[in-house]
């Protein structure tokens, strides 16, 4: 087994916690520009694209065994049911809303390790949920009263990526990333295919197609690009680092999200959803610290 090297895990993840909130920005640019549908669709068709060769230049395989390729059409599915709810969000709330709402998700996987997993977790973990959501109904309040339901999505999308993490930690020891990631391509191309066909043929809202001009096209190809690879860059973090060292980098997309909204919207939280993406972000380091805890205490029993 490889030693850990740390440095190298937690800047990789510094990276996808640059580009993942980068390629929000960009859609949430393009999200009035372009049908949610087709906005899906450049996204997996250039994550195939870019990672097929890869995958053949390599010499891995992707032949996976039923199970497996189960699972994976599952966590692809609910990929493209996160980022559909995310993208659409995205038009509503402003960028580090959005994602300070979606970061419920720490909460929510511990309610599913409880009640799907038969995990135990503890009063104080309990707690904590309690409070991060607490928090969260802080950022949702002012962005429901502005803009109604819409508010809500980030939640969907946090429970959505909650089903995703749980599904990709059933796959994750079993299939490479790069291979991981090229059958979700490939499985999610043809599904958003007949979504756009049935779009175009009933004129379906957000499932139409249209030509976009010159900047919007390499706009598009530039988000295939960035979520391709923010998606191997927290991947390839966890080879060189543990999850324990890696989990609390990820909040560092919200201050950087921040920063994106303001450069490129001029959005920035109001005063009661600082307040709540505060609480939020310490609610569920505390919870990071917490599974930290317990886990090296499980570690000194072995």
């Amino acid at each position: 087994m490889k030693p850990d090297r740390p440095l190298l895990g937690i800047l990789l993840m510094l990276g996808f916690c640059i580009l993942a909130p980068f390629g929000d920005s960009l859609a949430k640019f393009l999200g009035s520009r372009v049908p949610l549908i087709q906005l899906l669709l450049v996204r997996f068709a250039i994550q195939a694209l870019l990672l097929l060769p890869l995958v053949w230049l390599t010499g891995k395989t992707l032949t996976m065994n039923r199970r497996v390729m189960r699972l994976t059409t599952i966590r692809t599915i609910l990929h493209i049911l996160g980022s559909a709810a995310m993208y659409m969000s995205l038009r509503f709330l402003p960028l580090a809303d959005a994602i300070a709402i979606a970061f419920m998700m720490p909460f929510i996987l511990l309610v599913l390790g409880k009640t799907v997993l038969h995990e135990e977790i503890g009063s104080r973990r309990i707690i904590a949920s309690i409070v991060g959501f607490v928090g969260t109904l802080l950022v949702i309040q002012p962005s429901f009263s502005s803009v109604g339901a819409p508010a809500l999505l980030p939640l969907f999308v946090a429970v959505i990526f909650a089903l995703f993490i749980l599904v990709t930690r059933q796959v994750a020891k079993d299939v490479d990333p790069m291979v991981l990631q090229s059958v979700s391509g490939i499985i999610a191309v043809p599904i958003l295919l007949v979504m756009l066909l049935v779009g175009v043929t009933f004129d379906i809202p957000e499932s139409t197609l249209v030509w976009p001009v010159a900047f919007d096209g390499v706009l598009l190809i530039v988000i295939g690009i960035i979520g391709t690879g923010a998606h191997l860059l927290m991947a390839w973090s966890l080879r060189f680092a543990p999850s324990t060292t890696l989990a609390p980098m990820q909040y560092l997309e919200i201050p950087i999200a921040t920063v994106f909204g303001w450069l490129i919207f001029k959005d920035l939280p109001n005063g009661m959803a600082a307040v709540g993406i505060a609480i939020t972000v310490g609610a569920g380091l505390y919870v990071i610290y917490r599974e930290q805890k317990n886990a090296a205490v499980a570690a000194r029993i072995r």
